[in-house]
This record gives C-alpha cells, sequence and structure tokens, in this order.
C-alpha cells in the first residue's frame, strides 16, 4: 500500500484534502497530518511515507523548506494558494503542485500520475525519485525575482545575557532548531532568532550554501566532503569536529568542487 502524509496549518483544509484522497485512491494510506513545517519535516523523517502533500505556506517552515530537507525517497506534492508557485518546474515527474481550493478533477490529474509513478516496474525496481528534478525545482521556486539588497556583513547575536557584533566572514556555519539559529565561529557559538530562510536571503550566495533545511555553510570554511556507505554526502568544517549532513535536494551544488 502507498503511504502518504498531508501538511497544512488550516485542519479544515488538511481534512478536506484527505477525504478527497479516500475517494480517488481508496488504497493510499495517509499515516499522518503534520500542523505545521517543523511538524511535517519531523514526521516525514520517522515515517518515510511515500508521498508528502505539503502546503507551501506554513509556519515554522514553508513546503519548501520542508521539501528541502527530505533525505529518503518521499515524493513531494506541493499544495498551494499562491499560484506564482505554479511553475514549469512542476511539470517533471518528480514533483507535481494542486492549487486552493483544490478541486477534483486537477487532484485526480495528480493522483493519476503518482499511480503512474508508483506503478510495480519490471524487475521489481523501486519508483525513482529524480535528484536533478527535485533540485532544479526548488532553485526555481526560491530564485529571488527582486534584485538582492547588499549582502550582511555583521550579524547581533546572543551568548547568554550578552549581544554581540559577530562578523559574517567569521562564521563556520549557522543551524537552527525549532526557536533559535545557532552561529557558529571557530571561538564562540551565538544565537540569534532569524529562520534559516531568511537568512539565506541576507547572505552572500558566493560565499555562504544553504545545504539543509536547517543548515547554511560558509563556503571559505570548508574542509571537505565524505560520502557515507548509503551515498550520503557530508561536509567537513575546518575547526569543527561533527560533520554536516547535506540534504539531496543541495548535493548538485558539490559537484564541480
Amino acid at each position: 500500500m502507498t503511504r502518504a502524509l498531508i501538511a497544512d496549518d488550516e485542519p479544515h483544509l488538511a481534512h478536506y484534502l484527505r477525504d478527497q484522497l479516500a475517494k480517488l485512491w481508496p488504497g493510499l494510506e495517509i499515516v499522518a497530518i503534520a500542523r505545521n513545517g517543523l511538524e511535517a519535516a519531523a514526521q516525514i523523517a520517522e515515517l518515510q511515507p511515500d508521498i508528502a502533500f505539503l502546503d507551501i505556506q506554513m509556519p515554522g517552515l514553508t513546503g519548501l523548506d520542508v521539501a528541502a530537507g527530505i533525505e529518503g525517497l518521499t515524493r513531494v506534492v506541493f499544495v498551494t494558494a499562491y499560484d506564482e508557485y505554479a511553475l514549469t518546474a512542476f511539470d517533471a515527474e518528480a514533483l507535481d503542485y494542486v492549487l486552493k481550493p483544490v478541486t477534483a478533477e486537477r487532484l485526480a490529474r495528480t493522483v493519476e500520475r503518482l499511480q503512474r509513478a508508483f506503478a510495480p516496474r519490471a524487475g521489481g525496481d523501486a519508483p525513482h525519485v529524480d535528484d536533478d528534478h527535485l533540485a532544479r525545482a526548488l532553485r526555481a521556486l526560491q530564485a529571488a525575482p527582486a534584485p538582492a539588497a547588499a549582502p550582511l556583513r555583521w550579524i547581533r547575536a546572543s551568548q547568554g545575557e550578552l549581544t554581540h557584533q559577530v562578523a559574517v566572514g567569521d562564521v563556520m556555519f549557522f543551524n537552527a532548531d525549532d526557536k533559535y539559529t545557532c552561529v557558529r565561529t571557530a571561538r564562540a557559538e551565538y544565537l540569534i532568532r532569524t529562520p534559516i530562510t531568511e537568512l539565506a536571503a541576507q547572505l552572500d550566495p558566493q560565499q555562504f550554501w544553504q545545504i539543509h533545511r536547517s543548515t547554511i555553510v560558509n563556503l571559505a570554511h570548508i574542509a571537505g566532503t565524505r560520502r557515507d556507505e548509503a551515498s550520503r554526502l557530508f561536509v567537513r568544517v575546518a575547526g569543527w569536529d561533527s560533520e554536516l549532513p547535506v540534504s539531496r535536494a543541495y548535493v548538485h551544488l558539490f559537484k564541480p568542487m
């Protein structure tokens, strides 16, 4: 049985989508309904559903953030009220989108596409998720249409009761949790409240790369990369003992290196 997760901060819309899917695809099992982006990311990591229906505009993490952090083979369908997100990138078999208000006709086309993707294949091969399609779609969706402002040079960050002025160039990486974003330099760790997605838009893209939904790394501090036995990519930062995982949506950044 194909397994799916629904994530929407409006419960009545999530339940409506669940009911419509039950009519169109009786064999689809809804394993969870998440109320926000953080909950969706945690449940996808734990349950590893075949499909995630993600609302784009959610508190905590957007649907784009959640999709960028998926490590497994979960296929993404974005559900959005904003048609500017309905780009041609969604026509790739790796992704789909449904505009709100969700109509049975449009949802039926999505279900047909998904059923084709999960149909049994010759030799019993598992359905293939195209990482390149996913990467291109996320890049297209996250591209800012307006000219970027001057990159951030200084950050006011807290350490205990003190607030420090931290030079952005000294930051090795940023890592977010539920409430704060950690600012890690070679000598100290600080905290800020700026979300990763907002921070990424203010940093110099030639110097800082987002490599995970919760992590941005300073290229000047990268010592190398490593792949494990499952082909997952990790970044090694000079002066830092632990490795930073790279989501599959961002692996393409390291191919030319």
